[in-house]
């Protein structure tokens, strides 16, 4: 994974950057799976995780072709544009994504989407933790103060 020079490392995303990563419901799963892990994960683990938030069953448990569609999609269209915009580095010879240092720049709009995101769902559950320090535990905390 190549860094960023630190000229365009620095730069600010633009609205219109921002709101078109975050416009599409796949590229937002992709980065709530991606937020806080500091390792890179294999495309294929994170395409897992996100068609089972899609269709809200476990990731052990979601069909080949919607499995096979994340995977496509994530390879070919998403990841790239993630890429694009600092917002992940991308191996594609080792077949792996983590979140870059423009994640910063956009985290707090993602902060704001996820309330859109469905309650009593697996990606709720998944980024609800016990004791109020998961995601949306701390957007209550930030909302409230």
């Amino acid at each position: 994974m190549e860094a960023l020079p630190s000229s365009e490392a620095d730069e600010q995303l633009t609205a219109d950057v921002i709101l078109e990563l975050l416009a599409n419901r796949r590229r937002r799963y992709l980065l709530y799976a991606l937020r806080g892990r500091n390792e890179p994960i294999e495309l294929s683990k994170l395409a897992e995780q996100v068609a089972g938030w899609e269709h809200d069953v476990p990731p052990d448990e979601v069909a080949k072709n919607e499995y096979k569609s994340v995977y496509v999609s994530s390879v070919q269209c998403h990841v790239p544009k993630l890429a694009d915009a600092g917002v992940v580095d991308h191996d594609a010879d080792n077949h792996t994504v983590v979140l870059a240092d423009r994640f910063e720049q956009l985290e707090p709009y993602l902060r704001v989407v996820v309330k859109d995101e469905p309650e009593n769902s697996r990606l709720y559950d998944a980024l609800e933790v016990e004791g109020g320090d998961g995601f949306f535990g701390q957007l209550r905390q930030r909302l409230s103060s």
